[in-house]
This record gives structure tokens, C-alpha cells and sequence, in this order.
């Protein structure tokens, strides 16, 4: 009975151990900003903040999920009246649709780092796959919560035109749109 229980026991253990930690986003460490060609003259940007969202994450059997909510009344160009009309009707139509969502469906790994995440976007309403690429992803123990901290930078560039944000693409201005993300999570 002993040879058994032993190694059922460390089995248990060791799953257990294996088994992903939960995170939620530091809404002061985590924006998404976006880069987009205003008719080859300059490029226009802005982020939006006070993302809120949650991390799944276990190093040991490198896998992961994550579940971002993106206020869009939050974002910022640091010119009010763009910020109006990107917020407007035109654009993201913060009024019907006052959240942009991120679920991941899979982490992808390389050489035991991440390497980027696929998943699924929703703005206005409507859901698109693109895969974010982790440019950094680390975790450390953070002096300031005093708990573990996983987070890391994510690009990708997005054609605006799939979710029906098409404002001035027919007159020339680009429809290609880079996003960068910078998100912390702390431990729960």
C-alpha cells in the first residue's frame, strides 16, 4: 500500500505545483497605445488606460491566458478635440460600444520564452483573431506589492478596416494600425 500512496502523493504535488497562478492587471502599469500614418505626413497616436483584465500563468508547463477589458472613454492623443472624434460615431463609437476586449486562445513559446499570443480582438462589436508578439516577458518579485509580478511588452499591427473602423480609408489615410501594449500583472 506504501509503494502506492508515495508516488500518487508526489504526483499530486507536483501537478499542483504546475498548476497556473492568477494574476490581475496593475491598471497603473498597463496601457495600449496605437501608431497610425496620418496620409504619409506624420503619425498620429494615443493610448487608452485604466485596462482592467486578469493573467493565467504557469511557467512550468508554459501556458497562459489572458482577458483584457479597454475603456475606450479612457483614451488620450493629448489633443482633445482627436480624442472626440476617434471616440465618436467615425471611429470606435464609444457611445454603443464603450469597451475593447482581448481573450487570448493560446501562448506561444520559444526556447522556454514567450514568444507571442494569439487571440481573439473585439472593437465595436465585432471579433477578429491577431496574435500579439512579446518583444519582452518576465516576472519578478516586486518591492512595492511585495508579491510576484509577470508582465511584458506586445505589438501588433491590425487592419482597422475588419472591425469597420474605416474613417478616411477611401481618401488615402492609412488602414494599417500598429498597437503596442505594456501590461503588469500582480500575483493573487
Amino acid at each position: 500500500m506504501k509503494k502506492i500512496i508515495l508516488p500518487l502523493i508526489a504526483t499530486l504535488l507536483s501537478v499542483s505545483a504546475a498548476q497556473a497562478a492568477d494574476y490581475k492587471l496593475d491598471p497603473d502599469h498597463t496601457k495600449a497605445v496605437f501608431y497610425i500614418d496620418h496620409f504619409n505626413t506624420s503619425t498620429n497616436s494615443g493610448g487608452f488606460y485604466g485596462i482592467t483584465g486578469g493573467i493565467s500563468y504557469s511557467p512550468e508547463t508554459q501556458t497562459g491566458s489572458v482577458k483584457v477589458s479597454i475603456p475606450v472613454n479612457t483614451l488620450n492623443t493629448g489633443l482633445p478635440g482627436f480624442d472626440k472624434h476617434v471616440k465618436s460615431a467615425d471611429m470606435l463609437d464609444a457611445e454603443k460600444h464603450p469597451t475593447i476586449e482581448f481573450n487570448s486562445t493560446k501562448w506561444n513559446f520559444s526556447d522556454n520564452k514567450l514568444a507571442s499570443v494569439d487571440g481573439d480582438l473585439t472593437i465595436k462589436g465585432q471579433t477578429h483573431p491577431v496574435q500579439l508578439k512579446a518583444t519582452k516577458f518576465g516576472c519578478y518579485q516586486s518591492p512595492i506589492f511585495k508579491a510576484e509580478v509577470c508582465g511584458g511588452d506586445f505589438e501588433a499591427t491590425i487592419d482597422r478596416t475588419q472591425w469597420g473602423v474605416d474613417f478616411l480609408v477611401k481618401e488615402g489615410m492609412e488602414k494599417m494600425v500598429t498597437l503596442k501594449i505594456q501590461a503588469e500583472a500582480v500575483k493573487q
